[in-house]
């Protein structure tokens, strides 16, 4: 026989055990709320239901009877609180079922980007360009030769993949790739300056986010920051002044996910390069966004850097060029040779499917194509009329299923740290339901399959179509409107 304390769970019996000595009535009705626990059935009996039978074929026996043992326990705190079910072996399964689904379904999942702001960090920063995707698909679903040679017949190297493309596009000798910018960053500092010095100005020691700062990996590095100049004003005398036989390069971090105005002076990118150059000290400058077009506004295009003889130049791969997460390093041949060749390359270095996504997104850079084809730079190309009339019909559609709608003139975000202070003209959506505040309207449109995420302003929540795919409006509307 069960024990009671099972029966009842921890809370119920401690009910118990304080009214032992109450009336007879107090007693009776104890014993009631323990005839409702028995209902529960067992373990062993709900496997033997259809239902459940299915469960285990799909998902396995083991995790079933976890799902079902948790959907016991949810069912016996209903019960505690004085709910009546009439069929309690059902509710298990659909709980048990339920449980499974959103297991299966995995913690990673798409959701409908409704915010204006483009490369999102919170929701993945850029979404891939369909032709990345195809490829990608083509290349992980077999072997690839990620490390072969074709031509010879024998072993590669896969820091070959992406060059031509990478060259090809930004001018420049040479180009590697790893897994992301912060790690760029940490190879071209342990690679040339470990344990010299790296003459920074002071106002470009930022925080790249996460809590991540450039002085933190510098020390990882072991190179030796030598930081010039003050917050605002950094002098071209600063950094021939901090040279010494110990320096081993000039670093320029470009402040992107900030803006210091006003009384303030830098040296020019120009400038910087002819000191370095006149001095034999190498230029390194991390770019962070990766722009490889040059019409965003406050944003410098790696072409640029190359052009004014920077030595090297590493920048992200899922900002604003719009690909996968990777960090990626243009520049002097000789100065990615050592590179390719540190210890740290191997730990840092990129995956097939990096390879694949990123060499297809830059083919459409190399095309001329990737204003209209990678999904970023047509976001951020997209004029205010066209999301006017996108946004019109969403607002028609949904105020005929009942919502409360307006248009209202507005502006998206670029994101992700690039082009602060930089605002795009939109439409927005503003979205009101009956006796439901904004943010209960908002943690609603979460809840969906895909969730939505929208903004809330001025107790308003906002749709924003910029950063909805197109073919997301007739998916978006149908959510709203069925479940309204």
């Amino acid at each position: 026989m069960r024990p009671l304390r099972h029966l009842l769970g921890s809370e119920s019996y401690s009910k118990v055990t304080r009214v032992t000595k109450l009336t007879r009535v107090t007693r009776v009705t104890i014993l009631a709320d323990l005839a409702d626990f028995r209902v529960i059935p067992s373990i062993e009996a709900l496997r033997q239901r259809d239902g459940v039978r299915a469960l285990e074929s799909r998902y396995g026996a083991e995790a079933t009877v976890k799902a079902l043992r948790a959907g016991a326990e949810r069912l016996r705190a209903r019960i505690g609180a004085g709910e009546h079910l009439a069929q309690p072996a059902e509710a298990i399964e659909t709980l048990a079922g339920d449980a499974l689904t959103r297991r299966s379904r995995g913690s990673l999942r798409p959701v409908i980007n409704a915010t204006g702001v483009v490369l999102h960090t919170n929701l993945g920063r850029a979404p891939l360009a369909d032709v990345a995707i195809a490829r990608v698909s083509a290349v992980a679903a077999g072997y690839s030769n990620l490390e072969y040679d074709l031509e010879l017949g024998a072993r590669g190297s896969r820091t070959v993949h992406a060059e031509s493309l990478l060259t090809s596009i930004t001018s420049a000798e040479a180009a590697v790739v790893v897994n992301n910018n912060a790690a760029a960053a940490l190879l071209i500092l342990s690679g040339i300056a470990a344990g010299r010095d790296v003459v920074i100005s002071r106002g470009e020691l930022v925080e790249i986010g996460g809590g991540f700062r450039v002085p933190d990996i510098m020390r990882l590095s072991g190179a030796v920051l030598r930081e010039v100049g003050t917050t605002n004003r950094t002098r071209v005398t600063d950094y021939t002044a901090a040279v010494s036989p110990a320096t081993a390069m000039f670093l320029r971090v470009h402040p992107s996910n900030f803006r210091i105005e006003g009384f303030t002076e830098r040296p020019s990118l120009a400038q910087l390069v002819g000191i370095a150059r006149a001095m034999h000290v190498p230029v390194v400058e991390d770019i962070g966004s990766g722009c490889l077009l040059d019409d965003i506004r406050g944003e410098p295009s790696v072409q640029a850097s190359i052009a004014a003889g920077v030595d090297l130049v590493c920048f992200s791969g899922d900002k604003l060029l719009g690909g996968p997460q990777a960090g990626i390093i243009v520049g002097r041949q000789a100065l990615i040779a050592r590179l390719r060749s540190h210890p740290l390359m191997r730990a840092i270095r990129a995956d097939k499917v990096t390879f694949a996504l990123l060499e297809a997104t830059l083919a459409e850079y190399a095309s001329g194509h990737a204003a209209h084809t990678v999904p970023v730079q047509r976001m951020l190309h997209a004029g205010a009329d066209e999301i006017e009339a996108r946004a019109q019909a969403v607002a028609d559609q949904l105020t005929s299923a009942g919502w409360r709608v307006s248009l209202m003139s507005g502006s998206s975000a670029v994101g992700g740290g690039s082009a602060p202070g930089l605002e795009l003209a939109t439409v927005l959506v503003a979205l009101e339901r009956d006796g439901q505040s904004a943010t209960d309207t908002a943690r609603w449109l979460r809840s969906l399959d895909p969730p939505v995420i929208a903004r809330i302003e001025h107790d308003r929540v906002l749709l924003d179509l910029r950063t909805v795919l197109p073919g997301q409006d007739d998916l978006l509307v149908s959510l709203l409107a069925h479940d309204s």
